[in-house]
């Protein structure tokens, strides 16, 4: 598992659940961190900035050839999208679960991706398919596409490089900003510009290829409701599409994964408006979201992405998919909704989280886990699932009441209120969905009472928090990275 946090611990489970050996690798804050301890051997790869450590490719592949390993899974994020880790992994003789590096510089490059949509007919948002390299040249191009205007990074994704233009005025000062974060983020500062929607919703189609040619959807999910274009909280189904238009924006996803010759899970992400849709980006990995399709649909996702790099064939046709019930994620981040979702940092004093029928966490931390400025600010994910939307917004309501995290901030609380506002519970989304709300950032200060009780809490699991310390400083490292590369004998457990 070239990853660490809650997906390298769900593709550990997956591995093992089919008798593979599962090898993990910890940069060193991680190295007693849940990934670690569930793996069945784990590799020290460096320190904690993920440039000497989780984005070193060739330690990543170092610890694969020394411990024989098959197969790398990148998760998400860090260097799962970056077709130049594929391509190394592939040059020896490793397998890259997902689909080949060729796929993924065409995807992951959104100019280029835009072109082969409109080759393989499948509809774009209006807009370029050349980069502009001159704020001049944007404004112009912007006149020629129609105000309000998205200027956009080519590479990387994850809302950074990303910036709405509303006048002509504004322009200059986006295309400039957006180009740095693009240069910072990506190394790339490559922008272009398409036309900005003014309400669309954002939807988003799970596939699954096998290396045979088969090709198949599991349905749409909605990820509309997103902070800073980060997502905050997705669903399975959509609420707003019709029979019709599930099916046509699952043919065409389908598609479009044929077209470029997509193996493995992937993701074709559409923005909706009034009835009509647009290709937007395709994810060539495994998505945070993906639990609710699987709790929808039946499908073990990453079962299946190991299954296809092994050489499978689906065993199942799309005649076959059925969508149960309602699925919902909450993405519970240590970010903090009293200070307009800054990230917060710290050690989780205490952890509870909720469980009964249809409630589902996928964590990557613990008691005594320190949440840094080093990773992403994600702690874990609440799922649920009920028989209709309904059911799924007061199952997940009641586990947001269950779930209890101390020693940081967390956006939890932003997404119990969501469960509770009229709008959401109607099905009326779009991505400017909190810009709409902005009420439900205004979060009032915690009251002097909940403080003492807070106080409280800590003062009776410090001693259990310090005993913990203990144990850390002490217990053995499970491997070390030594000067000259990998010990010739990685110690196993």
């Amino acid at each position: 598992m070239a990853n660490r946090g809650e997906i390298a611990v769900r593709i550990i489970r997956s591995a093992r659940e089919r008798g593979i050996r599962a090898i993990a690798v910890y940069s060193e804050p991680d190295r007693l961190a849940p990934h670690v301890l569930a793996a069945d051997e784990a590799y020290h790869i460096g320190p904690a900035p993920s440039s000497e450590s989780y984005l070193r490719t060739e330690g990543l592949i170092e610890v694969a050839k020394a411990t024989g390993a098959d197969a790398i899974h990148p998760g998400y994020g860090f260097l799962s999208e970056r077709s130049s880790f594929a391509k190394a992994v592939e040059d020896e003789g490793i397998i890259f679960i997902g689909p080949s590096s060729e796929v993924i510089e065409v995807m992951g490059d959104k100019i280029q991706a835009r072109r082969y949509m409109q080759d393989a007919g499948i509809p774009v948002i209006p807009g370029i398919t050349e980069p502009v390299s001159t704020p001049e040249a944007a404004l112009e191009i912007a006149h020629e596409i129609g105000f309000p205007v998205l200027v956009k990074a080519a590479a990387g994704g994850g809302g950074k490089g990303m910036r709405v233009v509303e006048e002509p005025g504004e322009l200059t000062a986006a295309f400039e900003t957006a180009q740095r974060e693009a240069l910072s983020a990506f190394g790339d500062g490559t922008l272009y510009l398409e036309q900005a929607l003014k309400q669309p919703r954002h939807i988003e189609v799970q596939i699954l290829a096998d290396t045979q040619g088969s090709v198949l959807h599991l349905g749409e999910r909605e990820c509309s409701i997103q902070r800073r274009h980060q997502k905050l909280v997705e669903e399975a189904p959509a609420t707003a599409l019709s029979t019709a238009e599930r099916e046509s924006i699952g043919s065409t996803a389908v598609q479009a994964a044929t077209a470029i010759g997509y193996t493995g899970a992937g993701t074709v992400e559409f923005l909706y408006e009034d009835g009509n849709y647009y290709f937007l980006e395709m994810n060539t990995r495994i998505q945070v979201e993906h639990p609710v399709t699987e709790l929808v649909t039946g499908v073990d996702l990453v079962d299946w992405q190991i299954r296809i790099a092994s050489g499978e064939a689906l065993d199942f046709t799309q005649e076959d998919v059925r969508i149960s019930g309602h699925a919902i994620e909450c993405r519970i981040t240590a970010e903090n909704p009293r200070m307009g979702l800054l990230p917060s940092t710290g050690t989780v004093t205490h952890l509870e989280v909720p469980t009964g029928p249809g409630v589902r966490w996928d964590g990557g931390i613990r008691e005594g886990s320190h949440i840094s400025q080093h990773y992403d600010p994600l702690i874990g994910k609440l799922i649920v699932h009920a028989n209709t939307r309904e059911a799924a917004i007061q199952r997940m309501a009641r586990a947001l009441d269950e779930l209890v995290i101390l020693g940081v901030e967390n956006c939890a609380s932003l997404q119990r209120r969501i469960m509770d506002e009229p709008d959401f519970k109607r099905g009326h989304l779009s991505i400017r969905y909190l810009q709409e709300h902005p009420e439900l950032l205004n979060e009032s200060p915690i009251d002097p009472e909940a403080i003492r009780s807070i106080a409280i809490a800590g003062a009776l699991l410090e001693a259990k928090d310090e005993q913990r310390t203990r144990l850390a400083r002490t217990t053995p490292r499970l491997s070390r990275w030594q000067s000259d590369g990998m010990s010739s004998e990685p110690p196993r457990r």
